[in-house]
């Protein structure tokens, strides 16, 4: 774009229209995300409009090798757009520019307020596609190493204290269950994106013998938009998207948190490496988690997208308000996020280390086995309160004597309860009692394997789902085709 004023067209209130007013209002910064969007749309427009007689032919052909033409400049980063209110003004008097008269007819039986509706529908679509492959790719590198970490044991937590033993391969399963919920909410936000608004016009749809179908079909659809009022004034498809990814960016928060959390002397856990630790401009001796810090911090940018949608849209009537302009920064911002946050965070995983010992040692020093020993008297016939006080009792007198549950002497616990049997203690080791949670959801071995599979087959469903959604840069070269 150039760096002279806006253009002062009819669409944006002509020449009386004040250039500070028009400064103001235009959207063409952010619109840019939309330039795709927006050729493809008006390509298949052209289709529809000369194959219903509304334009002709010749003139659709003129248009869509104009529009092609203008995507392949933009490809290469050699397109000049015209410095219009919004980027479908730009687009049309770019393409004005490059076939003349003929591109007077392309905006028949279309609003603006239609076309950024779909225009926003494919760009989210684009998005929510990227963003389902990211969190298959998460979800499939977690399980995956998963599977290699059986071997690792380090308590869970409760209130951020110990709580009880679970192995590695238990909390990563757990983290990559809450990322198959991310792909269930992001492939709803698809279902409520793929609805064609075009043709809804400025509120009312249009007299003209359109075809909506037409259009639907050729960029790929499931469905038409319904009410043409609630159409051009929906945002509800934006706000299934930020909503997507607000969640997803939670659950990345969370799990940087145990990183952030896990790496600190206090913790021990892990070990970050060189690629993704950073250090200290006055510390030398620091190696920070800047990495899992900012995609906590980031979760802020995606939660505020959201609630800004949601405030922007709550007091508006039925139709279209120029409001809605304000949906851009939102949208693009959770576009963005939503396929870096995954991303990014696998990659920081690849690069943090488990320390076995450590890990190992924060579960015998702190008797998180308590519980284990709890149910191994329940499933004697003790009632689960008695066996709770009977094992608090022992927990305090092995504090005050420097015992662990697997070092206490028999004699010793006997003398608190004679049910305390060495086979009752015998419980507490840490890789016996993480395999005897057999539970559905429980940390055995077997139920973890089944969890795993479940895992891969969500992501690989994902995949699925991905592939079956038409890419913006396939839709341009297939709709270009000759008009027949």
């Amino acid at each position: 774009m150039s760096g002279g004023s806006l253009a002062k067209t009819a669409a944006s209130g002509g020449a009386s229209m004040l250039p500070e007013v028009l400064a103001f209002t235009t959207s063409l910064a952010e619109d840019m995300a939309l330039f795709s969007a927006d050729v493809v749309g008006s390509i298949a427009h052209a289709r529809m409009l000369a194959a219903q007689g509304i334009i002709k032919k010749e003139e659709a052909r003129a248009i869509i090798k104009g529009l092609r033409g203008l995507h392949d400049r933009w490809e290469q980063g050699t397109l000049t757009l015209p410095e219009e209110e919004d980027v479908h003004m730009a687009v049309e008097r770019a393409l004005q520019a490059d076939i003349g008269d003929a591109a007077k007819v392309l905006h028949a039986a279309r609003s603006r307020n239609d076309q950024v509706a779909l225009d926003l529908r494919l760009f989210l679509r684009e998005s929510a596609k990227n963003a389902l492959a990211e969190i298959a790719t998460l979800v499939r590198y977690l399980a995956t190493r998963a599977a290699a970490s059986t071997d690792v044991f380090l308590p869970s937590y409760t209130h951020r204290q110990r709580a009880q033993p679970i192995s590695l391969a238990f909390l990563l399963a757990g983290y990559a269950e809450a990322f198959t919920r991310d792909l269930d909410t992001f492939g709803f936000a698809l279902s409520s994106l793929s609805r064609s608004p075009l043709g809804s016009g400025a509120s009312s749809g249009t007299s003209l013998p359109i075809d909506r179908d037409n259009v639907r079909a050729a960029l790929g659809f499931d469905a038409l938009s319904g009410s043409a009022i609630d159409t051009v004034g929906d945002r509800d498809f934006a706000l299934d998207y930020a909503y997507a990814t607000s969640k997803l960016l939670v659950h990345v928060s969370r799990v940087s948190t145990d990183m952030v959390d896990f790496s600190t002397s206090e913790f021990g856990f892990v070990k970050l490496s060189s690629g993704i630790a950073m250090g200290s401009s006055m510390m030398p001796q620091k190696r920070n988690p800047d990495l899992f810090e900012l995609l906590r911090g980031k979760s802020g940018k995606a939660i505020g997208g959201l609630m800004q949608l949601l405030t922007t849209m709550k007091g508006l009537p039925f139709g279209y308000n120029r409001d809605q302009q304000e949906d851009r920064g939102p949208i693009l911002s959770c576009a963005a996020l939503s396929s870096a946050a995954p991303k990014m965070l696998a990659l920081g995983l690849a690069n943090v280390e488990f320390d076995k010992e450590r890990c190992l040692m924060a579960l015998t020093s702190d008797m998180t086995q308590a519980t284990d020993l709890a149910e191994a008297l329940v499933s004697r016939g003790v009632p689960f309160r008695e066996s709770h006080g009977i094992v608090g009792s022992l927990v305090s007198m092995c504090k005050e004597r420097g015992y662990s549950l697997l070092t206490v002497p028999e004699a010793d616990a006997r003398g608190i309860d004679p049910r305390l049997t060495a086979e009752v203690l015998a419980t507490a080791d840490v890789a016996k009692a993480i395999d005897r949670k057999a539970s559905p959801g429980g940390t055995s071995k077997a139920r973890v394997e089944e969890h795993l599979t479940r895992l891969l087959a969500a992501a690989d469903a994902a995949e699925r789902a991905h592939a079956k959604v038409p890419a913006l840069g396939t839709l341009v070269p297939r709709l270009s085709e000759d008009v027949s």
